[in-house]
This record gives C-alpha cells, structure tokens and sequence, in this order.
C-alpha cells in the first residue's frame, strides 16, 4: 500500500466578494500549492476578475479592492489551467466546503464539469480529530496552539502557506496519536 504521505496534495485557498456563492459571490482570487511527500512542488496563483462588485465585509477582511481587479482574468479564463495544476491530487483546505463551493460555482458559471468530484481534506476537521482540548478550531488559532508564528492576512496564498504549515503539524500529531491512516485514507 503506498505510503500516505507520498499522496499528492494541492493545498488551495480562494478569496472571495463575500460568503454566499449560493447568493451570486464570487472568486477575487485563488491560490495553491502542489504538495509532494509533505513538500511543495509548484504553486498557482491568480486575482480573478468577479464581474461584479466587492462587499465592504469582504474587503475589510480580504483588502482586495476592485482598482486591483481591473484587467485580471476572469474565472473561466483560469479554471481550465487549475483544473490542470489540480490534476489527480487531493485537495486540502481549512473549513474546504466553503473554498470548494465557490470553486464549484465558478466551474458551474464557466460551464466546466469535473470528469468526477474532488478528494478533499479539511484541515478543521483534522485540528478537531487531533486537537480535541482547542476551544475553537479557526486557522489562525489552529497555527498559534501549533507554534506557527504567522498572522493570518486573508489573501489567498498566504492563508495557502499557513495551511500547509497547519497540515504538516497535525500530520505529526495524527502519526503520534496514531491515527493517520484514519485522517488520510
């Protein structure tokens, strides 16, 4: 059986107009970083042009302004080269569904179709697993409890990098408790 770790993991993030894809939010931006035997490969990286305006809430906490989206490409316009850079890899996110229901809803709107869903890891869930005593499982807490001395900025590939330090962590602390094989199937 291979070895969980030689897995390959895309650790992704996306920023966003605001919280509800459902309700016509939108990527800003969207980050990864390809992950091989729990070191990074390659990196995407892109602002996206939303085609609709930002939400003061959104701004306040992602600082992306729509100055900063003029002449960035529009959704359709990347997706076809991070489904690329995605290829077979799990996918790993704190809290996930959120990062995926927007990227779903940007495939939707584009009009691409997974060949089938995407394997997913959320960080949250593992924190919980692993980190029972935490109080609160948000990222930028989830890095303090672990000794990660990084603030948590809200733009796409530094949530990005701060994930991949979360992960590395609770992967030692699944492999100590020994329940990885349980965390990463």
């Amino acid at each position: 059986m291979q070895n969980v770790l030689e897995k390959e993991f895309v650790i992704f993030d996306v920023e966003t107009t605001g919280l509800s894809a459902a309700g016509g939010d939108r990527m800003v931006e969207i980050a990864a970083l390809k992950v091989k035997n729990l070191e990074p490969v390659e990196r995407f990286h892109s602002l996206i042009n939303p085609e609709r305006s930002i939400s003061p809430g959104a701004f306040e906490v992602n600082r992306i302004s729509e100055a900063m989206l003029v002449g960035a490409p529009r959704s359709y316009e990347i997706l076809p080269t991070f489904l690329e850079f995605l290829g077979n890899a799990t996918i790993v996110g704190h809290n996930i569904s959120f990062d995926l229901g927007f990227l779903r809803n940007e495939l939707d709107l584009a009009g691409f179709l997974p060949k089938k869903p995407f394997r997913s890891l959320d960080t949250l869930r593992i924190s919980r697993r692993v980190m029972p005593h935490l109080r609160r499982h948000p990222l930028w807490f989830v890095a303090n409890a672990l000794g990660i001395e990084r603030k948590q900025s809200h733009r796409a590939m530094a949530d990005v990098e701060m994930t991949f330090e979360v992960f590395c962590q609770l992967i030692n602390l699944a492999k100590k408790q020994n329940i990885l094989k349980e965390i990463i199937p």
